[in-house]
């Protein structure tokens, strides 16, 4: 029954939701707070919005945590000098979020403290701001960021890249 309720939720939700929520304006303001955050620290953010799984891979029992373990995998979040990558993942179907960090940061950062920052996020998705929402978490990772990776002084390396992905 978790399946066939899952399978239905991917088959029909969150695809027309995705330029909604997130249209370009707030994925220009997202870029920029990725950009302007990572000069505080020597980490690197990574921000993922899929509006759905497909329904084989609800199906099959893909959790939203597997899912954004192979998003941090692609996108190559954990390949960065200090390990120090940290990907949010949101899957907009299920109203998930999902919080990976690189050895690196969650040897230092417990997993509590990603549980604040998608518990931020989940209160602004569920007044409709999405804006608000995803500033709010990136901000967050950012100040967990800066206080166990700050950033020697030197020019931080932008390692990956800044823009949100849509999926």
């Amino acid at each position: 029954m978790v399946h066939l309720q899952r399978v239905l939720k991917n088959l029909f939700g969150g695809w027309f939701q995705l330029r909604r929520c997130f249209p370009p304006d707030v994925l220009d303001a997202l870029t920029q707070a990725v950009s302007e955050g990572e000069r505080r620290h020597l980490g690197e953010l990574r921000f993922v919005v899929e509006s759905r799984l497909s329904p084989a891979a609800a199906w099959a029992g893909l959790t939203p945590r597997q899912r954004a373990r192979q998003l941090f995998a692609q996108l190559g979040v954990w390949d960065t000098e200090h390990n120090s990558g940290v990907l949010i993942y949101v899957l907009l179907s299920e109203r998930r979020i999902e919080i990976v960090a690189d050895r690196g940061i969650a040897a230092r950062v417990p997993p509590s403290a990603w549980d604040e920052v998608s518990g931020l996020m989940l209160a602004g998705y569920r007044n409709g701001s999405w804006a608000q929402g995803s500033l709010q978490g990136i901000h967050a990772v950012h100040a967990l960021l800066a206080r166990e990776f700050p950033s020697d002084g030197r020019a931080n390396p932008d390692e990956l890249a800044n823009g949100p992905i849509l999926l």
